[in-house]
């Protein structure tokens, strides 16, 4: 700490936020607040039927689980700092708080990455090899998959805090963003960042998250021109299954892509893509696999219904 003290005078940054305007932030916070509350909801419900309904008790649903977990906490790492700064007029966040803010949100943007490239393996064996799915897909398979995912979104986070977290901040302070934004705060350094940057670029948005996407896409590819051949009612099935992991894949990746391809150019990064990334995809994540997934929605109502009677008992 001393040693970082020593090297940085800064020890707060200063969030412009997304509206000087006190009647839009008003209007900002009731909006992020219930969009917020239907995170936490919509994500539990999802964990908590994969958990007590035995019909869900297949790989599909334990990634689909394990998902809207990782949705969860990408999205509580931010956004109940950005709510109650729409109440303040002075929005500051401290410099360690900066760093513990990024470091969650690239360990779990980086494990929700590597968790839906194990939901693709998972549909490719359910849908090209059925006969063998149960065989590949175990129980050990998909804890690995699952521990590969955490210390995935581990290393993903490490490599990049590591060198930020020594970094001397002895100027300005003044974040264009309502969160800590690591390409941001890399630009207030007072010393040279190139290859930083790099890293970032690479590591958290351009090559990586643009490699996983286009890997995704071919391996979707596949399983669509495999299933030419089945029947009408497995087909149906499948189509309705992949459209939804289709549809999550392009809105984690794309905002993710837009943000960290381009974050050093002369042009501030675009909010709107950032509240996509960090608050809007984890809202819809749960309602695209809830409306396309006739199984969630019938273990949602039975769960429902088990709440009533219980209810009813006491």
């Amino acid at each position: 700490m001393d040693l970082l003290n020593n090297r940085s005078s800064v020890s707060e940054f200063v969030l412009v936020g997304l509206s000087t305007s006190q009647e839009t932030q008003i209007l900002f916070f009731a909006i992020f607040f219930l969009v917020y509350v239907a995170i936490i909801v919509g994500n539990l419900l999802i964990v908590i039927s994969v958990i007590v309904d035995n019909h869900l008790h297949s790989p599909m649903y334990f990634f689909l689980a394990n998902l809207s977990f990782f949705d969860l906490c990408l999205s509580s790492a931010a956004t109940p700092k950005v709510i109650s700064d729409f109440l303040r007029k002075h929005k500051t966040i401290s410099w360690w708080g900066c760093m513990t803010q990024m470091f969650f949100m690239h360990f779990f943007g980086g494990g929700e990455m590597s968790l839906l490239i194990a939901m693709a393996v998972d549909r490719y064996v359910a849908i090209c090899k059925p006969l063998h799915y149960k065989t590949i897909m175990s129980h050990r398979v998909l804890t690995g998959f699952l521990l590969l995912s955490w210390v995935i979104g581990l290393i993903h986070t490490t490599s990049q805090m590591v060198f930020t977290v020594g970094l001397p901040f002895c100027g300005p302070n003044v974040l264009d963003s309502f969160f800590c934004d690591l390409p941001l705060v890399i630009k207030l350094a007072c010393t040279e960042t190139y290859i930083l940057e790099l890293l970032v670029i690479v590591n958290s948005g351009g090559l990586w998250s643009f490699i996983s996407f286009i890997l995704l896409l071919i391996s979707y590819t596949v399983i669509l021109v495999t299933i030419r051949h089945q029947s009408s009612g497995g087909l149906s099935k499948a189509l309705s299954t992949l459209s939804a992991h289709i549809t999550v894949v392009t809105l984690f990746f794309g905002p993710c892509i837009f943000i960290y391809a381009w974050p050093f150019s002369s042009f501030s990064v675009d909010k709107f893509l950032s509240v996509f990334y960090s608050v809007i995809t984890p809202l819809l994540n749960p309602i695209i696999y809830t409306l396309r997934n006739q199984e969630m929605k019938a273990a949602m109502n039975r769960l429902r219904t088990q709440h009533v009677r219980s209810r009813k008992t006491f």
